[in-house]
Parts: C-alpha cells; sequence; structure tokens
C-alpha cells in the first residue's frame, strides 16, 4: 500500500493517520509542494492520498500556485476509484475539486468543539461506528459549501460541513481528527505566538481541555484515521 501525502505547511503532521496507515504496513511518500516539492501527474503510482492542513485559504492559488493542479490530482485519484482524504485546508480543497464554494473567514474554531454526525454517517464506512455527538480539536477561520454530489457526515453550529463523502472513498473533514493531545501540545508549542494572539487563555488552559475532551476525542479520532485506512 503506497499512499501519497501531501504537506501543504510547517509543522503539521499525520498524527493519529500516521498511526493508522503504520498499523497498515503503508509505504509514505511525503511531498511538501509548498517548498518546491513536485506533485506526481497522477494517481497511478499510488493507492490513496492524503492532503493536509495549514494556515493558508483554499483559494490562494497566487501564493501556492500548485493548488489547481492538486485538484486535478485529486479528482484523478476519485476516478481511478482510490481513496483520498483532506483534513482542514484538505477537505476546503477537496470540496473545491468537486466544485463546493469555498467561503473564506467567519467560521471560526479553534480547540475542542462537538460536531455532531448527520443520518446518512450511520450509513457510512468510516463514521458508522462512531457516537452521535463527540469533541474533536478544530482549527480553522473558513468553511466550504458541499459539492453537488457529495454526502454531508458532520456538522456544528459554526460549520454547518464538517465532514463529506464524494463517490465510495473520498473524504473531506473539517476538524482535525488526526489530532491528538501529543500533536495538539506540540501545535500548542510550534505556533505558540500565533495561538496567544488570537486565544491569549490557551496556554492556561490547554491542559484542562486536555483532560476534559482529548480521551474522548482521542479515541474518535482514531477510529476514524483507522476505518478511512481500511477503504484503501
Amino acid at each position: 500500500m503506497r499512499v501519497l501525502v501531501v504537506q501543504n505547511f510547517d509543522n503539521t503532521g499525520l498524527g493519529q493517520v500516521g498511526a493508522a496507515l503504520a498499523e497498515a504496513g503503508a509505504d509514505l511518500d511525503v511531498r511538501l509542494p509548498y517548498k518546491g516539492d513536485a506533485l506526481p501527474r497522477d494517481a497511478t503510482g499510488h493507492d490513496a492520498m492524503v492532503v493536509l492542513g495549514g494556515g493558508q485559504n483554499a483559494l490562494d492559488d497566487e501564493d501556492y500556485p500548485y493548488f489547481p493542479a492538486l485538484l486535478e490530482l485529486t479528482r484523478d485519484f476519485a476516478g481511478k476509484d482510490r481513496a483520498v482524504l483532506g483534513i482542514c485546508l484538505g477537505g476546503q480543497l477537496v470540496a473545491r475539486a468537486f466544485g463546493g464554494e469555498n467561503r473564506i473567514g467567519g467560521a471560526n474554531e479553534f480547540g475542542w468543539r462537538g460536531v455532531s454526525l448527520t443520518p446518512d454517517a450511520k450509513a457510512d464506512p468510516v463514521l458508522s461506528a462512531l457516537p452521535e455527538t463527540f469533541p474533536i480539536f478544530q482549527w480553522h477561520d473558513d468553511t466550504f459549501e458541499l459539492p453537488d454530489d457529495a454526502v454531508r457526515l458532520a456538522g456544528n453550529d459554526v460549520a454547518e460541513n464538517q465532514a463529506f463523502r464524494v463517490g465510495r472513498a473520498v473524504y473531506g473533514f473539517q476538524f482535525h481528527f488526526e489530532a491528538d493531545r501529543p500533536l495538539v501540545k506540540d501545535w500548542s508549542s510550534s505556533f505558540a505566538p500565533t495561538i496567544a494572539g488570537r486565544h491569549p487563555d490557551w496556554a492556561g488552559e490547554l491542559e484542562h481541555e486536555m483532560a476534559r475532551n482529548g480521551p474522548d476525542a482521542d479515541a474518535a479520532g482514531l477510529a476514524i484515521a483507522r476505518a478511512w485506512v481500511a477503504t484503501i
């Protein structure tokens, strides 16, 4: 199993998705196109693709000119019935690839927040085993409209579209289910100045929030990761 990982920003990582891929014995091909790495021309050499998050918005083609090629690559993976996973910015790019409208700003969430599954999620192979509501880590300002042929799988009051599926195994997630407590602690350190500027109480709240929400969020995130890997 060879999986293409598209990283879009410094100090982001696979987190629990990486753990699930390691359990499955996956061979990872990590590309950093924002640092000049070339993307594959098509999906032929890979069985699946993961598109990670970042601080940019999904319409920023001027500063990230590889975005259009990434959208085309996403559609090629889908056309070859190969699994795709987009998280946060990655989920917004997956939505854009299939015609969903990106909305910049107006959907600010940071920290562990609750999300609720839709009725369609009860029959979804990735989300059906999860509780109807659960806490999960969020860090975003933007949101998106669903592509016409997408199945809406989760939402909350801030961002109606928190998870969706296109076809058999192309998934977009707004929330950071890959971010378990160790990864959140790493982000809290790596991005401390950025976080402090917008959420000045975060450093003092982190340990309490991890204790209150971390166990349930980590369990939900690992379950999602393992179930998506099973679609490859």
